[in-house]
């Protein structure tokens, strides 16, 4: 059974809609690349939400981020975002994502960017990544941890 339908572990994943505004747009009429790194941004934080996550956001930076164009999307074109646990390492979490325009104007339903980002754990006294902490692992990788007898 995955981590997304297991009802004994959290979330693995995080979806959200939102629409193309007109400030997502740029002179060419099309969405702004911009506009896809922030609808990976707040879908990322939803999923922190889902996971009780939220409160440690600011000690998880992104260190790397890697994103593929493959679409435009349209002003008034619904959008579709997911974020989801890749992998968890020793001091990172690497996530991947897709993002895709729904039906518009007579076209399908297309994949416009996909791709990576990974985050470290940095303690906010700190200036190096450091291991994530086993409140932080139990939530993000919840089979790394071993189980509390009862």
């Amino acid at each position: 059974m995955t981590h997304d339908t297991d009802t004994q572990f959290p979330p693995r994943s995080a979806t959200m809609s939102a629409l193309v505004e007109w400030s997502d747009t740029d002179a060419a009429g099309h969405h702004h690349n911009s506009s896809i790194l922030r609808w990976v941004e707040a879908c990322e934080v939803r999923l922190y939400r889902q996971l009780g996550l939220l409160e440690h956001f600011p000690s998880m930076p992104r260190v790397q981020q890697v994103v593929n164009y493959t679409s435009k999307l349209w002003f008034g074109q619904e959008v579709t975002t997911t974020v989801r646990i890749q992998a968890v390492g020793r001091t990172s979490i690497t996530f991947e994502f897709d993002v895709y325009g729904e039906e518009f104007d007579g076209a399908a339903r297309v994949r416009a960017a996909h791709g990576t980002f990974t985050s470290v754990h940095v303690l906010p006294a700190d200036t190096r990544a450091t291991p994530w902490p086993d409140d932080i692992l139990k939530l993000v990788d919840p089979h790394r941890v071993a189980p509390v007898a009862v």
